[in-house]
């Protein structure tokens, strides 16, 4: 999963969260609208789970992508 997730280009997954995590733009994104019906205790049929998890793959694979990179980043051993 790591080296999937290395190899993964950033592009990819930065149009990907701009596009579909904010589609539609108006009136408000899909994803905030699902969160916001998950904090309610709304989100209840199927499709909703599903739409929830669209939306959201991106900006999820966006922000585990830069917590392996900067994990990496900061293990890496210094050179002397």
């Amino acid at each position: 999963m790591t080296s999937f997730m290395r190899k993964l280009p950033w592009i990819v997954l930065i149009i990907g969260s701009l596009t579909l995590g904010l589609a539609p733009f108006s009136p408000q994104p899909h994803l905030v609208e699902k969160i916001q019906m998950l904090i309610n205790g709304e989100l209840s049929r199927s499709i909703d789970f599903f739409d929830l998890f669209l939306h959201g793959l991106f900006p999820w694979l966006l922000i585990v992508k830069a917590a392996l990179s900067l994990s990496h980043f900061q293990t890496k051993p210094s050179a002397k």
